[in-house]
């Protein structure tokens, strides 16, 4: 795995928990929230984190009112 910064590491560390207990979509506000970030800054890093995980596959999902993000285990 390419070195990640300490923001994306905290992103992916969600991400790992969260669907490791059954959860498969996220939204960038809930994400922020959780790990005391701003949505504006979650929303950046996922589609590079989608390129650079290698444990979890994040994949842009649905847009409606926000991006939703689904995430599966690899």
């Amino acid at each position: 795995m390419t070195e990640l910064t300490d923001e994306e590491q905290r992103i992916l560390a969600y991400l790992y928990d969260s669907v490791s207990r059954g959860e498969r979509y996220f939204r960038a506000k809930t994400i922020a929230e959780a790990i005391g970030l701003s949505s504006k800054q979650v929303g950046a890093r996922l589609p590079q984190l989608a390129e650079k995980s290698e444990d979890v596959e994040i994949e842009k999902w649905g847009r409606a009112r926000s991006t939703t993000w689904r995430v599966t285990p690899e």
